[in-house]
């Protein structure tokens, strides 16, 4: 029974309606409190049901997947909630026991559930909270998160209305938390960071304020734009050189910190440009100096945070417009929204609300596409570091590659900006394609490199299972894989955790098959049949089976090596399905709910820069309450997150 142990805290369908159930309003709970159900005792009914169904394979001398349950007690067992919550979802799926082996009675696998739940609920009970202690428990310490190489990209085209493209100077930041690069734990300052913010700042204040007076006159009209904006200032007579730096730097400051700037932080960097006038230097070489300062400032490369000195407290006015700009559009916030912080309105609901669907609409919110949505789907790295092999496959190239991303992005971006529902994303009929891509799928009437929206006739290919980017970044170099395709939607759609293969794991290799009559899926199924490879292949191949009528590039076909492709699947839950079509409903019939469960919990990740905690499932349910009472629409999903505690509440940092 090799459950293995989750590498993070994914929620399952139920643990997640056991553990969340409770967070209920505080009325609700003082007013009319519902019993709570007794849990199952350890030692004298889970110990016999794990020795009956579990014990043969997780003792301590065999260990499948690395798992030795006969060993843990009582005391450790309760402290195990990862573990246990892994072992929930494989009975929730009937993929545990093993098909084979001697199966639990549905009351016994209820009281192994109830066990899951109690677990998940025992170590801080949050339905005796009143609505105070769970703000408490819901807020975040404050943190001061650097931008990453994407906004800090996004902050400089917006300061200064154009796109330099100075972001692709810096490294690349990894992934933290949830799997998303804007992790505040992950983004480090360094000494050589530091130079190359020098060095971004450098380029883009050079090319608005050169040395050389023919190169200033000869400023293309977008540059030239750029640098009045910058410049509302100038020495004249009357206006000392002095006077006009600080208004230049009383306008830019302000601006770069994304707030209200001191006289302090006016005053710093413009004694910087008084000493390089006084030895001499031009005005505007002194003024760049001025600049480069505010470009390196933590106020300009960080979002600060500033919570009361004790106690729970909300995000300043300031603090948040920046938090929800850096959310939607992964950028510095605009003047509406400055506007609003000023005005001290954002702490209304009705007007935060209504600031998140204005955001949405607007063309900086592909921030939010490029950063969340290519991210959770993993595609950001094709035709870079993932390529089909190119002698197996000479058609993929760069422009195919680039096509495929896109057509993915402005997928997500068109669920975004119009507002659709988010089980889109599983089936729709629309996509994005140009004409290269187009011939790649086969859709006729398609004329040129352009990407444009097209109508979907086959319901196949609708949804990011029918996109290329998705079908070959789950594939290997040479060849499909099942078992890359099916592991995809249980953890980055459903949201559940699939263990690594154990390290004696036997591995399939097409090339020493003894009987050339086998099939690819005869082959897999042979590899799959034995005992320490059928638990998780049992979970993930019928899935990937669905998919196999789309090559490794994502091309459709109908047979593999001159015979017919087998694409029918029946999951451990007993559900059938044959092909990409009927994969999809099934997915939107049976696990819809942890669909919506697993993009909220991704959504909230990604809001707060961080990993969601086991008390955050209180703000996933709502979530996925609020979207299942409004269409599944997607801005319900950044409404109730952008109003939740762990959003916009901070406590002392410890």
């Amino acid at each position: 029974m090799p459950f293995g142990l989750p590498k993070r805290f994914e929620s399952s369908a139920f643990v997640v309606a056991l553990a969340c159930a409770v967070c209920v309003p505080a009325s609700a709970r003082a007013d009319d409190p519902a019993p709570k159900p007794v849990a199952p005792k350890y030692a004298p009914e889970i110990v016999p049901l794990l020795k009956t169904y579990c014990f043969e394979c997780h003792n301590p001398s065999k260990r499948r997947g690395g798992l030795d349950l006969e060993s843990i007690d009582e005391s450790a067992a309760i402290e195990m909630t990862a573990l246990w919550k892994d072992v929930g979802e494989r009975l929730h799926a009937k993929d545990m026991p093993p098909a084979k082996s001697q199966q639990p009675t549905d009351a016994e696998r209820a009281t192994l559930r109830s066990w899951v739940g109690h677990v998940a609920t025992s170590q801080v009970d949050y339905s005796t909270f009143t609505k105070e202690q769970l703000t408490r428990a819901l807020a975040l310490p404050a943190t001061n998160r650097r931008l990453n190489r994407d906004e800090y990209n996004n902050t400089i085209r917006d300061l200064f209305g154009m796109d330099f493209r100075v972001g692709e100077t810096l490294p690349s930041e990894g992934g933290g938390g949830e799997g998303f690069d804007n992790a505040g734990a992950t983004l480090f300052i360094t000494p050589v960071l530091i130079e190359k913010y020098l060095d971004a700042a450098e380029l883009v204040l050079g090319s608005l304020l050169p040395a050389d007076d023919a190169k200033r006159d000869a400023l293309k009209p977008d540059l030239a734009t750029a640098r009045k904006r910058l410049l509302v200032a100038t020495p004249r007579p009357g206006r000392t050189p002095h006077d006009a730096a600080k208004a230049v730097l009383a306008s830019f400051v302000p601006r770069a910190f994304r707030r209200p700037a001191t006289a302090d932080e006016i005053a710093k960097p413009l004694a910087l440009f008084d000493a390089a006038t006084t030895k001499g230097e031009p005005y505007e070489l002194a003024l760049k100096l001025a600049l480069k300062r505010v470009l390196i400032s933590p106020h300009f490369l960080f979002l600060i945070e500033t919570p009361a000195a004790t106690g729970i407290s909300p995000l300043g006015p300031y603090e948040l417009a920046s938090h929800l700009s850096y959310f939607l559009w992964a950028s510095m916030p605009d003047e509406t929204l400055i506007a609003l912080a000023a005005q001290d309105k954002l702490k209304d609901e009705a007007v935060l609300r209504e600031q998140v669907r204005r955001m949405l609409r607007d063309p900086r919110s592909r921030g939010f596409t490029d950063g969340f949505g290519a991210q959770w789907l993993g595609i950001r790295p094709l035709g870079q570091t993932v390529r089909p092999d190119a002698r197996t496959f000479p058609e993929f190239d760069a422009e195919l590659a680039a096509a495929m991303r896109e057509e993915t992005v402005l997928f997500i971006d068109a669920i975004v900006k119009e507002d659709r529902s988010l089980l889109d994303v599983i089936h729709a009929d629309f996509t994005f394609v140009n004409e290269r891509l187009a011939k790649h799928y086969g859709l006729p009437d398609v004329k040129g490199p352009e990407m444009r929206r097209v109508t979907l006739k086959d319901p196949a290919r609708g949804g990011v299972l029918g996109h290329g980017s998705i079908l070959t970044v789950t594939s290997f170099p040479q060849r499909t894989s099942p078992v890359l395709r099916g592991r995809w939607i249980l953890e980055e759609l459903l949201g559940s955790d699939v263990p690594p293969p154990p390290p004696d794991a036997p591995v399939l290799n097409e090339r020493q098959k003894t009987d050339t009559n086998l099939t690819f899926r005869q082959l897999l199924e042979k590899h799959r049949a034995k005992a320490e490879c059928a638990t998780c292949h049992n979970r993930m191949d019928p899935l990937g089976f669905g998919l196999e009528n789309f090559d490794a590039i994502g091309r459709w076909r109908a047979d593999l090596a001159g015979k017919p492709l087998d694409t029918a699947g029946v999951l451990p839950t007993g559900e059938g399905f044959n092909g990409p079509a009927e994969l999809k409903r099934l997915i939107l019939d049976t696990r819809k709910a942890d669909f919506l469960r697993n993009v909220s919990r991704k959504a909230l990740g990604y809001a707060t820069g961080r990993e969601v905690r086991k008390v955050d499932q209180c703000v996933v349910q709502d979530c996925v309450r609020a979207l299942e009472q409004n269409e599944n629409r997607f801005s319900q999903l950044i409404e109730t997150i952008v109003v939740s505690v762990p959003f916009s509440h901070r406590q002392p940092t410890p």
